[in-house]
């Protein structure tokens, strides 16, 4: 599966970097000297149980350089979601699915107004994790997860994938 987080912060880091540790195709978009220390150093998470490093990392400051990917899991604040969804046009396809992490309710809607409501789940995620510097999330706790469900009751044999592969990693 080839996943994108936009927002390499702490939740998208965090998550990101487990998701490339188990083995998934991801790709973290982010910007400025975070961005440059994930390319030159790769994406380092300090944890209770030691640090990963993803090395090297595929990255991207730039949502149309990366292509259709499979899933998108939002990880900006929640005033940037419009945005952030207007710029991850280029990397949605027909059965491409965006999962928000942010905090708050009104992501799903905000993700749907601009890239129909086929494409957006519901998402939240758990975790206590944060940039400490570039290239560098902290992550405290023992318990990380993310939920995410259908806005609509469709059925999707990806979704299930994807809540394979999260659940094997937290």
């Amino acid at each position: 599966m080839r996943i994108a987080i936009f927002g390499t912060g702490g939740a998208g880091g965090y998550f990101g970097a487990q998701l490339a540790r188990a083995g998934e195709n991801v790709i973290f978009i982010a910007r400025g000297k975070h961005l440059q220390a994930i390319r030159t150093q790769g994406l380092r998470v300090e944890t209770s149980k030691g640090e990963i490093v993803i090395q090297p990392a595929q990255t991207a400051d730039d949502p149309a350089q990366v292509g259709v990917v499979d899933s998108v899991i939002v990880g900006v604040k929640t005033w940037q979601v419009t945005e952030a969804a207007r710029a991850m046009q280029p990397m949605i396809g027909p059965e491409t699915f965006v999962v928000p992490v942010q905090n708050g309710v009104e992501s799903p809607s905000q993700l749907a107004e601009v890239l129909g409501a086929e494409h957006v789940l519901g998402g939240l995620c758990g975790t206590m994790s944060w940039i400490v510097g570039p290239g560098l999330i902290r992550s405290i706790g023992e318990v990380h997860f993310i939920k995410f469900g259908e806005l609509d009751k469709r059925q999707a044999n990806e979704l299930s994938n994807f809540d394979k592969s999260l659940s094997e990693l937290v």
